[in-house]
C-alpha cells in the first residue's frame, strides 16, 4: 500500500517544477511500461492492481528486482495523469543526457513547439520513420509531460531528444548539414534534392518559424497546397516531409 505521504510524492510528479526538483516522471499503461522494462531507463517504483501483478511483464518486473507495490484502483486513479487510468503507473528517473548530437545522421529540429499532443505525435512520427534525433528550442513543451509521453505511445525510449538555443545551434551547422525550412512560401518540397544529412526545422504550430532562425535556413521549403486549407498541423507536415525524405533515401 502507499502512505498518504507517497500519494503526495508520487502526485507531485504531475508538475514540472517537481519533476525537475526530483529528477523523476511518471509513465502509465501496460505497453508503455513494457517497452520500457526492455530499456535502458531506470526504474524507481511500479505502482499497479492486482490485474497488472499477474503479467508477464510483472514478472519481468520481478526479475529484475523492482519494487513492485499492489494498490486498489482508487489509490490508482489519485496518482494517475490519465482520464481512465490503465493498470499501472511506474515512477522513472529523468536519464542524464550524455549523448552527442550526431551531425552525420539526419536531424529535426523544433522551434517553440506547445502543444504536447502534437509533440508527443512528431516523437512518434520520426520514430516510425527512423529519425532518431530531435533537437528542441528551449521554449517547446517539456518531453516529460504526460500528455507528451502517452503520444509518442514508447517512442520517446527510442529517440534523443535535446533541447538548446536553437539560433546558437543552427549557426554553428556546416554546410553538410543544410537546413530545410517548413514555412508557407518555400519551394515545392517533391522537387527538392536532399544532402544525406539534412536538419528538418519545424515552427510553431501558429506562428510558424520565429523571425530570428528564418536567416539561418538553407532552403526553404513548402508542402503545395491544393485544397482550402489554411495550413497543416505541425506534427502533419512533419509526417510528409520526413515521408518523403526517407523515401528519396531509399
Amino acid at each position: 500500500m502507499l502512505s498518504k505521504n507517497d500519494i503526495k510524492r508520487i502526485t507531485a510528479l504531475h508538475h514540472a517544477k517537481f519533476r525537475d526538483e526530483q529528477q523523476r516522471f511518471l509513465i502509465e499503461g501496460p505497453k508503455i511500461i513494457d517497452e520500457l522494462l526492455r530499456s535502458s531507463y531506470t526504474i524507481v517504483g511500479i505502482y499497479a492492481v492486482a490485474e497488472w501483478i499477474t503479467s508477464e511483464a510483472a514478472a519481468t518486473a520481478k526479475k529484475k528486482q523492482l519494487e513492485i507495490i499492489e494498490i486498489p484502483p482508487s489509490t490508482l486513479e489519485r496518482i494517475s495523469q490519465l482520464k481512465s487510468p490503465n493498470l499501472v503507473v511506474a515512477e522513472v528517473e529523468i536519464p542524464v543526457v550524455k549523448k552527442q548530437i550526431d551531425l552525420k545522421r539526419p536531424i529535426l529540429a523544433l522551434d517553440g513547439i506547445n502543444d504536447p499532443g502534437n509533440f508527443g505525435t512528431i516523437i512518434r512520427t520520426a520514430d516510425w520513420f527512423g529519425i532518431q534525433q530531435i533537437v528542441c528550442s528551449d521554449n517547446c513543451v517539456e518531453l516529460y509531460n504526460s500528455k507528451v509521453l502517452q503520444s509518442t505511445m514508447g517512442s520517446f525510449i527510442r529517440t534523443d531528444v535535446f533541447y538548446t538555443d536553437l539560433q546558437q545551434w543552427l549557426n554553428s551547422l556546416a554546410d553538410d548539414n543544410p537546413v530545410f525550412g517548413a514555412v508557407m512560401d518555400g519551394d515545392n518540397f517533391y522537387e527538392t534534392e536532399f544532402s544525406k544529412t539534412p536538419v528538418f526545422l519545424i515552427g510553431n504550430e501558429s506562428k510558424g518559424i520565429s523571425k530570428n532562425l528564418k536567416s539561418l535556413i538553407t532552403k526553404k521549403i513548402t508542402i503545395p497546397r491544393w485544397g482550402g486549407a489554411e495550413s497543416l498541423n505541425a506534427s502533419i507536415a512533419t509526417s510528409v516531409i520526413l515521408s518523403e525524405f526517407t523515401r528519396s533515401q531509399r
